[in-house]
């Protein structure tokens, strides 16, 4: 896939994602890592239902701006991921209102705040995903405690704020953040009730048969 494509693609996944609310005004960002080493970055204030594949900010190897709009003030939540996991080929960052919920939430276990309820969601998203503490949105000081939860997780929660999800590559980890909204209104929807979980030897088999 060119570059462009590349680009394209991401437009489409934006417009996509914002048509169904899972991000709202200038809400969420997307990354995508290049062949060359270098990154495509959705820009600062940039809507993701109205993207302009030219002006995606391009990034070189180190995360410098080489070219496009100024990129996203939380090129760092991208950064931590692409550093802490080899095979993360893209990222999306959202808002989406059921995974914020669950963020929002004063109970939830912060090892893994929404259990194994699906197949698809441990396939797509894994066996674990992290809260990360609250931190201010575009505070660099929130890099260090992505990266560190993020070296054996997919993705991760961010405290009152959303979720954070890599994949091998764009539509992956598109995929995964639409099940990972899924799989937090289910949890929400069974709330007060006894669930019944996926067994660690189900997730197990999973994971094996799946990757």
């Amino acid at each position: 896939m060119t570059e462009a494509d590349i680009r394209s693609l991401l437009a489409e996944f934006g417009a996509s994602l914002f048509a169904r609310g899972f991000s709202v005004g200038s809400a969420g960002n997307i990354s995508v890592r290049l062949e060359d080493g270098g990154y495509l970055i959705t820009p600062t204030n940039s809507c993701l239902g109205r993207l302009d594949p030219a002006r995606i900010a391009r990034l070189d190897a180190d995360f410098g701006h080489i070219g496009g709009d100024k990129p996203s003030k939380e090129v760092f939540m991208h950064r931590a991921f692409y550093r802490a996991r080899a095979d993360a080929g893209a990222v999306v960052h959202l808002h989406s209102t059921m995974a914020t919920a669950i963020a929002c939430l004063a109970e939830p276990d912060a090892a893994n705040p929404i259990p194994p309820l699906t197949p698809y969601f441990v396939m797509r998203v894994g066996r674990r995903l992290p809260l990360v503490p609250y931190y201010r949105p575009g505070d660099p000081a929130m890099e260090p405690a992505i990266a560190a939860a993020a070296a054996d997780a997919r993705a991760v929660l961010l405290a009152n704020h959303g979720p954070v999800v890599s994949g091998k590559t764009l539509t992956d980890a598109v995929y995964a953040a639409e099940e990972l909204e899924e799989a937090a209104r289910l949890a929400l929807l069974l709330r007060g009730a006894t669930p019944r979980l996926l067994t660690g030897a189900q997730v197990d088999d999973l994971l094996t048969t799946f990757g």
